[in-house]
C-alpha cells in the first residue's frame, strides 16, 4: 500500500523571550489536533496563565528587553517601522499587538542585540 505524500505544514516560527512559539493555520491545528485525539475546540481555549500574554505581562517582558538592548521607545519604534504612540501605548498595557507587530518588535530587538554583540 503506498503511502500518501506528505505537504509541509506551513506556518511561522516567533521566539519571544527565549521561549519559541509556532503559528499555523487553523484548519491544520484541527487536522493535528483530531489525529492526537484532542477536541480543536476545548484545546483553544487557552487561558492567559498559559501563554503570560496578558498585555501587562507582555508590556513588561517587552520594556525589560528594550531596556536591555539599550534601545529608546523611539529608537525600537524606528527600528521596528511602527509608530511611536503605538510602542508606548504597548508598553503601557493599553492595547495587545497583533501577530506582525510583535514579529516587527522582535526582529529589531534581535539585530540590535546582534549589534551589541559584534561591538
Amino acid at each position: 500500500m503506498a503511502r500518501r505524500k506528505r505537504r509541509p505544514i506551513k506556518c511561522k516560527r516567533i521566539e519571544l523571550d527565549g521561549i519559541r512559539y509556532v503559528i499555523v493555520r487553523e484548519s491544520v491545528f484541527d487536522r493535528l489536533c483530531e489525529k492526537a485525539g484532542v477536541d480543536a475546540e476545548e484545546a483553544a481555549q487557552i487561558t492567559s496563565e498559559d501563554l503570560d500574554w496578558e498585555p501587562a505581562s507582555l508590556a513588561e517582558k517587552l520594556v525589560r528587553r528594550r531596556l536591555a538592548c539599550g534601545l529608546s521607545q523611539a529608537e525600537l519604534a524606528r527600528r521596528a517601522g511602527i509608530r511611536p504612540e503605538t510602542l508606548n501605548r504597548i508598553e503601557r498595557g493599553h492595547t495587545t499587538p497583533d501577530f506582525a507587530t510583535v514579529r516587527k518588535l522582535v526582529v529589531a530587538m534581535n539585530e540590535a542585540e546582534r549589534e551589541q554583540v559584534s561591538l
